[in-house]
């Protein structure tokens, strides 16, 4: 009995192990393009390098309310006003 539930462990242990390497090639075989594929991708890879270059280069700054801001720096604020020992202002 003890052998039989042995053989029974170490098939449940070596079943997941045969799982993972399957002996079937599930991945097609790499088909070669033809020489009118070829030719398409070509056309299309000129099509796709001719449109980047009518792309504009982005020179001036892209800052939609950089009109409305001011060039300055901005101003300290007021002087802030003393404090009391305790921390509160007393007004």
């Amino acid at each position: 009995m003890r052998m039989l539930s042995a053989a029974a462990v170490v098939v449940l242990l070596t079943a997941p192990a045969y799982a993972q390497t399957p002996n079937i090639n599930l991945m097609p075989e790499f088909q070669s393009k033809t020489p009118e594929e070829k030719e398409q991708d070509a056309i299309k890879d000129k099509a796709y390098k001719d449109s980047l270059r009518k792309i504009p280069d982005a020179k001036a700054s892209s800052d939609p309310w950089g009109t409305v801001r001011s060039t300055d720096a901005p101003k300290a604020a007021a002087a802030p006003a003393k404090k009391s020992k305790t921390g509160s202002n007393s007004q």
